[in-house]
């Protein structure tokens, strides 16, 4: 885990995956209903999507990690696609 993320120290990631998680989801406009626990793994799934991709084409090494900046678009990307599986919900009526 820690050639994507940078750190061996689980205090540390989940701490960051808060922190890009929050930004994230301040970023992406709509209204997205997910609570704490999601929040910071949208931020840690974030930043390994950043850095796998980065490290696929080439732009970082393996061992470095993304950076804040790539973990960040990382988990936009993340908030985007899980908005086109999730589709909009349908307002109905309830039956009689």
């Amino acid at each position: 885990m820690e050639s994507l993320l940078g750190s061996t120290s689980w205090l540390y990631i989940i701490f960051i995956g808060l922190i890009v998680g929050v930004l994230a989801r301040l970023l992406k406009p709509g209204k997205d209903s997910m609570g704490f626990f999601l929040t910071i793994l949208l931020g840690i799934g974030g930043a390994a999507l950043a850095s796998w991709a980065g490290q696929s084409l080439g732009w970082y090494e393996p061992g470095e990690a993304a950076g804040f900046f790539g973990a960040l678009i990382g988990a936009v990307v993340v908030l985007f696609v899980a908005g086109l599986f999730r589709g909009k919900k349908r307002h109905t009526l309830p039956p009689r």
